[in-house]
């Protein structure tokens, strides 16, 4: 007998999300963003979810500000990079994205070699932390900023799993010196929210703040 469920090679294809007007389907696409930043997880993310976008690299200094808690960091950053790539390309809809790792009152940034990034991954080890993405989007000249938090717990990790995963070289630019979409995947035991947020792009806060901007 036919199997005539739908599944991946026979559902039908939408252009985007689809709402329903009476008995006919009204497309909604979504509008397509310059993205501020030379991420490859963050370009990732928008072609999984099907969000049309180009990337505009640049360089923004990251340095953090004496005193100045995540949250106002990774979103005083976020707004940087989206109004430098205004500049470069106005009238465009403009999404600037920063992220970083918390763990207790300590921030960890990007190691800035392999004994920082073996010191970052010895304080995850068997602890819950905190990713935290701050997102600016400007649409014409208003401008939002917002940031998104998940939790996330690393299994205990010995000495020898640090070595060799800081010896693999993923760990060397990202914050908090782990991918959880990488091979630190095998080291992750739990999270508590977007999962997305923790590879650099927290899709749902974006679409939303998107949406409100329209």
């Amino acid at each position: 007998m036919d199997d005539k469920r739908n599944n991946q090679t026979n559902a039908p294809e939408l252009d985007d999300l689809a709402r329903h007007s009476g008995d006919r389907l009204r497309s909604s696409p979504l509008p397509k963003i310059i993205l501020a930043s030379a991420s490859p997880r963050r370009a990732e993310i928008l072609r999984t979810v099907n969000w049309p976008f180009e990337t505009l690299p640049l360089n923004i200094d990251e340095t953090r500000e004496p005193g100045e808690d995540a949250p106002t960091y990774v979103q005083r950053l976020a707004r940087a990079k989206a109004e430098t790539a205004a500049l470069r390309s106005p009238s465009s809809l403009i999404v600037g994205a920063d992220t970083t790792v918390v763990i207790g009152d300590q921030i960890l940034e990007k190691p800035d070699g392999h004994d920082d990034a073996r010191r970052m991954l010895r304080q995850l080890s068997g602890n819950w932390h905190k990713v935290l993405t701050g997102v600016a989007l400007i649409d014409a000249s208003e401008l939002r900023v917002a940031y998104e938090t998940t939790e996330v717990k690393f299994a205990v990790m010995s000495q020898d799993e640090i070595d060799w995963y800081v010896l693999t070289g993923e760990p060397m630019d990202k914050a908090g010196a782990y991918a959880i979409q990488g091979l630190g995947a095998r080291f992750i035991e739990g999270i508590r929210g977007d999962y997305f947020n923790v590879m650099g792009l927290p899709v749902r806060l974006l679409y939303e703040m998107v949406r409100e901007s329209s």
